[in-house]
């Protein structure tokens, strides 16, 4: 079965609220799966270039560390990427939503150690961009509901993609973890 491609989203394919994040690839023209594959690099590279310090830095008292930005971007990937086996499958029920910060609170991500996240988030990325590829036509198109927001299959991946780069831009700017770009990332793997 050849690949089928998931286009950008329409706006009306995602919850109102993922706008500011999706605002961050509205001028990526690439498909899907080569911008997860380059962010993954990104996060590759960023995670065995910092420091354990860096790693562990809080740009103020009571925000998460930079592991636990990883940690938390890790978690919400598995989150899209179970909305969109969850809608792909047919599934009739609603998905709950999550409050990131209790989850935060009990992934220990601040515990472990670099290498560990870069060990998870590749195995997560690999697996999810296996995901993806799965799907046929339909399952893309199809239409659920989660966290009391409507969304499509074709949308999951996407989101995915705009919520990690925001958080690479958070590292980055409040941070000062400053990830690799793609092409850095591939010219050092």
């Amino acid at each position: 079965m050849p690949m089928i491609r998931l286009t950008k989203p329409a706006a009306d394919e995602y919850p109102e609220f993922y706008a500011t994040y999706m605002a961050h690839l509205a001028e990526d023209e690439r498909d899907i799966v080569t911008i997860l594959r380059a962010q993954g690099l990104q996060v590759l590279a960023g995670l065995k270039r910092i420091s354990d310090e860096q790693a562990d830095h809080r740009y103020a008292e009571g925000k998460w560390s930079a592991k636990e930005v990883v940690g938390h971007i890790i978690d919400t990937e598995r989150l899209f990427a179970f909305r969109a086996l969850w809608i792909a499958r047919n599934e009739p029920n609603s998905q709950p939503g999550m409050d990131e910060n209790v989850w935060a609170a009990h992934s220990n991500a601040g515990d472990r150690s670099r290498m560990e996240l870069w060990k998870e988030h590749h195995v997560t990325r690999t697996n999810h961009l296996y995901l993806f590829r799965s799907f046929d036509s339909a399952a893309i198109a199809r239409r659920g509901e989660a966290n009391g927001a409507s969304m499509t299959v074709n949308a999951a991946p996407w989101l995915m993609a705009a919520h990690e780069l925001h958080h690479l831009k958070v590292l980055r700017d409040l941070y000062g973890v400053d990830f690799l770009t793609p092409a850095e990332a591939v010219g050092r793997s």
